[in-house]
C-alpha cells in the first residue's frame, strides 16, 4: 500500500486542472477564490493530497481571526473521495494539524457532499460536529444547463414566464462586462439595495477584491440591466469548472417593478451554455416552511425557476480547544437569532 503525502499546491494550472476536473466542484475550491483572501491579507492554505506519485484530493482554507478565538474555514472542500476511509481520515488529520500550527481553536468544513445519513455518519466518525453557524450555502437551487433553454422555461413556474414576458416588453438593454465601471455601479447599487432590504453591506473593498481576484482570469461577468439609461438590476456571477454561480444579485425598485432580474439569469445561462458548463448554481434558499427567514421571499423566486433543490452537508466543527470553543458557540447562536437566519 502506497503513502499518503500531503504537501502545498504551489501553481495555479495544477491546482484548478485538479478542482475543475470533479463534477461537484465550484469557485468555493478554486485558485483564485484564495487570492482574493491573500488580498484581503489572510493567511491561506492549498494542500494537495496524494497517494503515492497521484494526486487523488485537495482542500484549500483560509484562516480567520475573531476576537473570540481564531478559526479555520474550508468551504467547498475537501475534494476527495468521500468512500476511501484511509483518504478521508488522512485529510482530516492534515488539517486538523495545520490548524494546530496557526493556533485555531475549531476547523468549520463544509463539504461540497450531499446530505446523507451517510454524509453525516462520516463527519461524526472523524470527530466533527455540527457547526452552529453555516459555512457558504447549504441549501442550493440548481439548474441543469443541459437542457435548453426552451426545457427550462416549460419547468419553470407560470409565474415566472409572466415575469420574463413582462420583462421583454419593456426595452430593458442586457451587458455584461468586466470592467471596473461595472463594479463600481454595483457596490453604488448594492449599498441602496441594502438599505431596502435592512442587511449590512459589503463593503466596496470586500466586493471589488473579490472581482478583482477572478477578473483576471475570465471567470467572472457583472450583468446590467438598464432601462432608458437608468440601472435597474444587476447579478455578480462567477464562472468556474462546470458551475455557473449566481453569486450577488442587487436591484432598485424599479428592477422590481419591470421584472428586469429574469433578463440577467436567462442571459447569464447562455454564456455559461457557451463556456461548456453544465450547471446554474442559483445559490442560497431556505425552506418553504421557514416563511420568517429573511432569505424566504428570494427562495421563492429562485424556486420559481423550477430548479432541483440540492442539500449539502451542512457545516460541521473539528475543536481543538474546548473552552474556547464553547465562548464561539454561544455568539454564534445569539448572532443567527438576530439575524434570522
Amino acid at each position: 500500500m502506497s503513502l499518503i503525502n500531503i504537501m502545498e499546491a504551489e501553481h495555479r494550472e495544477e491546482w484548478d486542472n485538479f478542482i475543475k476536473a470533479h463534477k461537484e466542484a465550484n469557485f468555493l475550491q478554486s485558485w483564485d477564490f484564495y487570492e482574493f483572501h491573500k488580498a484581503r491579507g489572510k493567511k491561506i492554505m492549498r494542500r494537495f493530497i496524494a497517494d503515492g506519485e497521484t494526486v487523488v484530493g485537495a482542500y484549500a482554507g483560509v484562516v480567520e481571526t475573531a476576537k473570540r478565538g481564531r478559526y479555520l474555514a474550508i468551504a467547498g472542500g475537501p475534494i476527495i473521495d468521500w468512500d476511501d476511509d484511509r483518504l478521508v481520515r488522512a485529510t482530516f488529520l492534515d488539517i486538523k494539524t495545520m490548524a494546530e500550527l496557526d493556533n485555531c481553536v475549531f476547523v468549520r468544513v463544509r463539504p461540497q457532499l450531499p446530505l446523507s445519513d451517510k454524509s453525516l455518519a462520516i463527519m461524526r466518525k472523524n470527530g466533527l460536529k455540527k457547526a452552529p453557524m453555516y459555512l457558504s450555502v447549504e441549501y442550493a437551487g440548481i439548474l441543469d444547463l443541459r437542457k435548453s433553454e426552451e426545457e427550462i422555461l416549460a419547468g419553470a413556474s407560470q409565474g415566472f414566464r409572466r415575469k420574463l414576458r413582462k420583462a421583454e416588453k419593456n426595452d430593458i438593454e442586457i451587458t455584461a462586462d468586466k470592467s471596473e465601471k461595472s463594479i463600481d455601479e454595483f457596490c453604488k447599487l448594492e449599498k441602496k439595495h441594502a438599505e431596502r432590504q435592512k442587511y449590512v453591506a459589503f463593503s466596496d473593498s470586500f466586493l471589488k477584491k473579490q472581482f478583482e481576484a477572478f477578473a483576471k482570469n475570465d471567470e467572472v461577468l457583472i450583468y446590467t440591466a438598464r432601462k432608458d439609461g437608468e440601472i435597474l438590476a444587476q447579478n455578480f456571477m462567477i464562472f468556474y469548472g462546470p458551475e455557473a454561480s449566481y453569486h450577488y444579485g442587487v436591484s432598485s425598485e424599479l428592477g422590481t417593478k419591470y421584472s428586469a432580474a429574469p433578463l440577467l439569469h436567462m442571459a447569464a445561462m447562455e454564456e455559461a451554455r457557451k463556456r461548456g458548463m453544465i450547471r446554474y448554481n442559483l445559490w442560497g434558499i431556505v425552506g418553504t416552511e421557514e416563511m420568517s427567514h429573511r432569505f424566504y421571499g428570494v427562495s421563492e423566486f429562485k424556486r420559481s425557476f423550477g430548479c432541483e433543490e440540492l442539500k449539502y452537508t451542512p457545516a460541521h466543527d473539528l475543536i481543538l480547544k474546548p473552552l474556547r470553543y464553547q465562548l464561539n458557540k454561544v455568539v454564534e447562536k445569539t448572532r443567527k437569532k438576530i439575524r434570522h437566519v
